[in-house]
């Protein structure tokens, strides 16, 4: 951002949307009925399974390395800190990423065109999300630019924001 463009600001109505869109796609994702689109055995729920528990390990592992500043609105805390140790050196949106992990899990074991759906719809929800956060935390940290351009979105060293 630049000092004389006014900072970026979300309704908290419009955050907490999203992030009730969220929790409705991974709620999708998890009741969907099961479709044919792949064989499901063993090796396909095991696989499933795996990715769902890292995906949570991922988010876990974020969630702890906010400590208070953790929230589950794309609004920063006024009173929040800038992480950029730990998963946070990784990836911006560590937590992000371990729902997609989960939720590519939840794809594997369910096997149809509406989990394939619904995880495209939680990607999008997601990377909106992080657009509208990103433009808040560059407006609260200074230091956020130089830290977006050196890590990555939701894949290390993909999705850099060059300055």
């Amino acid at each position: 951002m630049t000092a004389d463009a006014p900072a970026f600001r979300l309704t908290p109505a419009a955050a907490w949307g999203l992030v009730g869109l969220q929790f409705v796609f991974l709620m999708l994702l998890g009741f969907l009925p099961w479709g044919d689109l792949w064989q499901r055995g063993v090796a396909t729920l095991v696989m499933g399974l795996t990715l769902v528990a890292l995906g949570v390990v991922i988010a876990l592992a974020a969630g702890a390395g906010l400590g208070r500043t953790l929230t589950p609105s794309p609004i920063p805390k006024a009173d929040g800190q800038l992480v950029t140790t730990g998963v946070y050196g990784l990836v911006r949106h560590p937590i992000y990423t371990g729902l997609l992990v989960l939720g590519v899990g939840l794809v594997v074991i369910g096997a149809s065109w509406l989990h394939l759906l619904a995880w495209v719809a939680l990607l999008s929800v997601l990377m909106t999300k992080a657009r509208f956060e990103e433009r808040m935390l560059a407006d609260q940290y200074p230091d956020y630019a130089a830290y977006a351009a050196r890590v990555g979105r939701l894949v290390p060293g993909l999705g850099r924001i060059r300055s």
